[in-house]
């Protein structure tokens, strides 16, 4: 089976970025925490490829670790939204109409009404900003998403035949779900976790940009941008860098989970 072209464009962007940030665990071209005055606003050079910031740090090396904040941010944060969601989502379905159902859902459509930033300026207010209070913040709103998204796959899984015989057998609803309802549902949440992804790169970015995410000497691609935008006009390329890495990582991100939507759907295989 061919893969789809905007699969193969966005899985070699993600891996790229992938790459970039488990190599910066062992390896940068400069220390991200030096600062040499001496070299600040340098432009690009053998020894800087792609110059110095404000404070004489080297941006390819600041790119580099950030691409690690980031990635491990959202990362972290799909995972809360997961290890919760998809176990509320399939409750809900499989008691549709009773209490728990009714109680599960409420409480997704509350934590709707507060988005991620909302929560994380809650949770900073209390306990300081830092990358795991916008891990937190980013995965509770990531825990109605992928509920909804599991409670509407499984309940149009509840009412086939091949559920109804495994009913018959006397399997209870906890076991019909995990063994019958969620790995017919995994397509929706490969998807949707790529997605989720996606808009966690977006949300550490804007949460470390007005300074509630990852804090000194912790480099992130959001707080580049907040310090670069005194020096769009004397520096440009120090706002340029950072924000091509986000746009390029969540295009890859979408273009990727778009791809697999095509893979995975299979109305799309048979048109295929």
């Amino acid at each position: 089976m061919r893969l789809p072209v905007q699969f193969v464009f966005g899985a070699v962007v993600t891996a790229l970025f992938v790459t970039v940030a488990l190599l910066s665990f062992v390896w940068v071209p400069h220390d991200v925490a030096a600062l040499s005055i001496a070299d600040k606003l340098k432009a690009p050079s053998p020894d800087f490829w792609l110059g110095t910031d404000h404070l004489g740090r080297d941006t390819l090396s600041m790119l580099m670790v950030g691409a690690r904040t980031s990635i491990a941010v959202a990362v972290v944060a799909v995972g809360i939204g997961i290890i919760v969601g998809v176990p509320l989502g399939l409750a809900a379905a499989a008691t549709r109409g009773s209490l728990v159902d009714e109680v599960i859902m409420r409480g997704n459509d509350l934590i709707f009404a507060f988005p991620s930033l909302v929560i994380a300026i809650l949770i900073t207010a209390v306990f300081g900003p830092s990358a795991t209070n916008a891990i937190i913040a980013i995965g509770i709103f990531n825990i109605p998403v992928f509920a909804r998204v599991t409670r509407g796959g499984a309940l149009s899984l509840w009412t086939l035949d091949y559920i109804l015989a495994a009913r018959v057998a006397g399997k209870g609803k906890a076991r019909i779900s995990a063994e019958h309802i969620l790995p017919n549902i995994l397509n929706l949440l490969i998807v949707q976790g790529t997605i989720q992804f996606s808009l966690g790169i977006l949300a550490e970015a804007a949460l470390s940009y007005i300074g509630l995410g990852a804090q000194p000497p912790t480099p992130s691609w959001g707080r580049m941008l907040a310090e670069a935008q005194t020096m769009i006009y004397t520096a440009p390329r120090l706002a340029m860098w950072p924000g091509f890495a986000i746009v390029a990582m969540v295009l890859g991100l979408n273009l990727m989970g778009d791809g697999l939507r095509d893979l995975l759907d299979p109305r799309v295989r048979r048109q295929r």
